[in-house]
């Protein structure tokens, strides 16, 4: 292959306003989507899946093969990311984000179609794992390939504002899912639950799949693909088709991407990561539990207060991408997880106090400072540290890794310290450290505001 390809230009900045809101409206209901598909299994797990799908064995076993099941969703979501990460660098992002919409919204809309044991005995748990499996590894990649696609449209100067409509999904589809499962408990009854109602939110989200489907298909392909210097006819060229032409191999896009030394921005990223997935499954999961188990603390006073928190995170996510853009990345980083960090012991104080008012306080104010805050900045800031050659395939790796190892793990090291200590503290010791990380992880990395994202190399 020896057509010619100019290098790279920093992209304009102004993208058309109609595009650039189809691409912001997909990059919400995706991540909507997404994680109200997650939460409807998450609660339906909780709620019911054991006594339709395991009514053989005993309640707990059965609630503990249900939430087995929403625990495999993860093992594929690591693999999606890795699959269709791959394919987003290598095809495209816009061909990737219309197979992993359809590809989660079918396979969750098919759980509200299946047969209970009742009906076929054991096929009934193993469908339902097959689904679930396809959930995770469409959704392994959904979150990643919506944030690259904004911020690669999103004008330089308004990218931070512009990504973090992908926060502002999350929060959407939590809430969606959340109330749709809180209007079904109340008003049927046990029985009308189990026989037909808990199949009503999971083909709701075939609706939310026909909007998405049909919005992404109309999308242009991302502009930073499209001016890749290593893009030949819609396909990025292999490091041996690269080393075959040699017009593309000797420019020095091409060769500052293939010859620099990976790993080092992974690293920083999976650091930023870390803090904010590490609070989140400390204060949104473990914590829930802690106050209705062990400060035996009514549980609504939770779940409300994250709901409160919730709420306010619509204001909280877009105030940090604007600030993210003003004041650039870096410092912004600093200043959140050092505030976690000096806020992590008053607010155990707050939580252990028993007054409902100030665990209230405490929740809201950690979920937006903690969490909402850094994930409004994860969104930008992982788009800009990678290049464009591996953008996708790592921004998506590090968030799973990510996940994984702080919101999976993370709760079950609070237990473990919690019950070893009959203490608060660990519960502290933990936020104080997440947050480290990411100080630590910003503090070593560069300032990435405005990177031109067309640019084949990583930013360290």
């Amino acid at each position: 292959m020896t057509e010619s390809i100019a290098p790279p230009t920093t992209l304009p900045e102004t993208k058309p306003t109609k595009e650039l809101a189809k691409v912001a409206v997909s990059g919400w209901l995706g991540t909507a989507m997404e994680f109200m598909d997650f939460q409807l299994y998450s609660l339906a797990a909780a709620i019911v899946f054991n006594k339709i799908f395991f009514p053989e064995v005993s309640p707990v076993v059965g609630l503990i093969a249900a939430m087995a099941t929403y625990g495999v969703g993860y093992v594929a979501r690591l693999a999606g990311a890795v699959y269709f990460g791959r394919m987003g660098d290598r095809i495209g992002r816009k061909k990737v984000l219309f197979i992993t919409i359809a590809l989660m919204g079918a396979s969750t809309t098919l759980i509200g179609f299946l047969p209970t044991y009742a009906m076929i005995g054991i096929w009934a748990p193993i469908l339902l794992v097959v689904l679930r499996l396809a959930q995770g590894f469409g959704a392994g990649a959904e979150i990643a390939g919506a944030t690259v696609m904004l911020a690669e449209f999103a004008p330089a100067r308004r990218r931070g504002l512009i990504s973090s409509l992908v926060c502002l999904g999350t929060n959407s589809g939590t809430l969606a899912a959340s109330a749709l499962w809180a209007v079904l408990v109340s008003t049927l009854s046990e029985e009308q639950l189990l026989s037909w109602g808990w199949r009503i939110p999971f083909l709701f989200s075939f609706v939310l799949m026909l909007f998405a489907v049909w919005i992404r298909r109309s999308l242009k392909e991302s502009p930073v693909f499209e001016q890749r210097a290593d893009v030949v006819d819609g396909v990025a060229l292999s490091k041996r088709e690269i080393a075959a032409a040699d017009e593309l191999a000797n420019t020095s896009a091409i060769e500052a991407a293939l010859h620099q030394r990976k790993g080092k921005a992974f690293l920083i990223a999976l650091g930023l990561r870390f803090g904010q997935a590490g609070n989140s499954g400390l204060i949104q999961t473990f914590l829930i539990g802690y106050l209705a188990t062990v400060l035996l603390v009514d549980k609504s006073v939770g779940t409300t207060a994250i709901v409160y928190g919730s709420l306010l995170g619509f204001l909280t996510i877009p105030v940090m991408g604007l600030l993210g853009d003003r004041f650039g990345r870096k410092p912004l980083y600093l200043v959140l997880s050092s505030l976690t960090a000096l806020f992590a012991i008053p607010m155990m104080l707050m939580v252990t106090s028993g007054n409902t008012a100030l665990i209230t306080i405490a929740l809201v104010i950690g979920l937006n400072l903690g969490v909402l805050s850094l994930f409004a900045m994860e969104s930008v800031t992982m788009a800009e540290f990678f290049g464009a050659r591996t953008r996708f395939t790592q921004l998506a790796l590090a968030k799973e890794i990510g996940g994984i190892l702080a919101t999976a793990i993370g709760p079950l090291l609070a237990a473990t310290l919690t019950a070893i200590t009959g203490q608060w503290w660990p519960l502290a010791a933990m936020l104080i450290g997440y947050s480290l990380i990411t100080l630590i992880s910003a503090a070593v990395g560069p300032e990435v505001r405005g990177r031109d994202l067309v640019r084949l190399e990583d930013a360290v």
